[in-house]
């Protein structure tokens, strides 16, 4: 039997029915994988990306997985795909985001795929639903540090 591994992936969407993008990303994650907790969602402002943007509903989910870090981002991109998801600018809005944010305690530096997620440390829409999983796993201080504004809205 593969050996299981707590891996976290953030979740966003600031484009049509955000709500329905990260229930339909739960519901998959569900029916794919061993998912051990889901957090509060947060609507957050965007941060850094074209001016305008609306605003994004964010959540982190919490697996225990039998599959690579590499095969999680394939599946998030996936997801991404299938809510239709168009990579254009940086940063830009979305219909759905799947960022695989911790696998284990692997440190993985691929040109597409950074583990811990790069940015995830100065992000308050990363940290706060992180922290509701495990406060452990953030570092002291956060609130203080981290960018962007953030309200918790509700539970998918």
């Amino acid at each position: 039997m593969p050996e299981r591994v707590r891996a976290f992936l953030g979740l966003g969407s600031n484009l049509g029915d955000r709500w329905a993008y990260l229930r339909a990303a739960v519901a998959e994650l569900r029916r794919v994988d061993s998912v051990v907790a889901v957090s509060p969602v947060y609507e957050t402002e965007p941060v850094g990306g074209p001016e305008g943007q609306g605003a994004y509903l964010n959540a982190v989910v919490e697996l225990s997985t039998s599959r690579s870090a590499r095969e999680l981002l394939e599946l998030g991109q996936e997801m991404e795909n299938r809510a239709g998801r168009v990579r254009g600018e940086r940063f830009g809005p979305r219909t759905l985001d799947v960022d695989v944010l911790l696998f284990g305690e692997a440190t993985l530096s691929d040109p597409d795929l950074l583990v811990p997620h790069p940015r995830m440390w100065e992000r308050r829409f990363v940290l706060a639903p992180l922290s509701d999983l495990d406060p452990g796993l953030v570092p002291y201080g956060w609130e203080t540090r981290a960018e962007g504004k953030v309200r918790p809205v509700g539970n998918l």
